[in-house]
This record gives structure tokens, sequence and C-alpha cells, in this order.
């Protein structure tokens, strides 16, 4: 019992630490985008607010979605760390054909899956990612603001963080992406 103990003790430190959004209770289970089209959701995405996590530490994020089969998306994330540009490559699958817009992403082989949730998107210009895992008394929550462009109109944000806020998520805890065009330059090269 007493190693259940320190292995609970220390993964907490861990999360909190890591300054990822760890909040008591169970995961809420908000609405997702109606009707959601994959095909419409593909190419590049910019990342315009993220809540904090500890395997997205850089700027200049960007996301880029190809089709591999029917409900399965490749996933290639992108970031610029201290001059360097790091990418991780994965897979998002839809779980239930009758909620598209509920998938679950992995990156490692063995990893579990964690939840990628559109929750608001109207394809051309934003989308509202999130997602959530239940761990016992507490719940981590990652969710991100996106952009086909390197920007977003503040009222656009705004629209998506009251989504975020009307199921109990703490928008003062995002934050911003850079997404300079001259400090993002070694992205586009």
């Amino acid at each position: 019992m007493k190693t259940m103990q320190v292995i609970f003790l220390t993964l907490m430190v861990v999360l909190v630490t890591s300054a990822q959004v760890l909040k008591s209770g169970k995961c809420p289970t908000p609405d997702v985008q109606a009707n959601f089209d994959a095909s419409k959701y593909l190419e590049k995405w910019y990342e315009i607010k993220k809540l904090p996590n500890p395997f997205q530490e850089g700027e200049c994020s960007t996301a880029f979605y190809s089709l591999k089969s029917p409900g399965v998306i490749e996933v290639l994330n992108s970031e610029l760390l201290d001059g360097t540009i790091n990418f991780v490559v994965g897979t998002a699958t839809v779980k239930d054909s009758s909620d598209p817009a509920k998938l679950e992403v992995t990156f490692f082989q063995g990893t579990p899956p964690g939840p990628y949730w559109v929750l608001s998107t109207d394809y051309e210009a934003h989308s509202l990612v999130y997602g959530c895992t239940d761990y016992v008394l507490f719940h981590l929550e990652y969710s991100w603001i996106l952009s086909r462009k390197p920007t977003l109109p503040q009222e656009t944000v705004e629209k998506l963080e009251g989504i975020l806020s009307s199921i109990g998520v703490d928008v003062n805890k995002m934050v911003p992406t850079i997404q300079d065009e001259v400090y993002c330059s070694a992205m586009h090269q």
C-alpha cells in the first residue's frame, strides 16, 4: 500500500510541476462539432493558444492532417524550440463513426491514445479542440485554439474561450503561441 501512495504522490508532483491543467472530479462531456467532416478538416492548422502541456514546449506550432484511410488521419505536429524544428507524427482515429468529431490520437506505439475532440470548427478559419483524461479522483485537460492562418481575430478567440469556459475550463491558464513571421521563419523554409 505504501508503494502505491509513493507512486501516486510522485505522479501528482510530476503533473503539477509540468504545468498541465489538473482538476478534481471527472472530465466534462461537452458537445462536439455537429456533422464533423474530416475531409474538410485536413491540411495545415496554426496553434493560436493552448493549455500548457509537457509535450509541446516550443513556439510556431502547427498541425498538418492528411487522410490515411476512412476514419484514420495522419497527424504531423511541428514546433520551433530553441532554434530547432521538432516534429512528431501520429495517428488520429475516429472511435465511433456516429460521432466523428471525437477522435483518439496516438504518437508512439504502445502508448494509450489521447482524446482529441473537435468542439467547434468552421473548417476555413478556426478550430477548438479539447481533450480530457480521467484519473480516479482527478482529470487532466488539454485544449487548443487553432487557425488556418498564423493569427485569429480576438473576437473569434473570445468566442472559442467562451465555449471552454462553459464546460469549466479555466481559459486564464491558456497560453498564446508565438506565430510571428520573422520569429517563425525557420518553419517556412
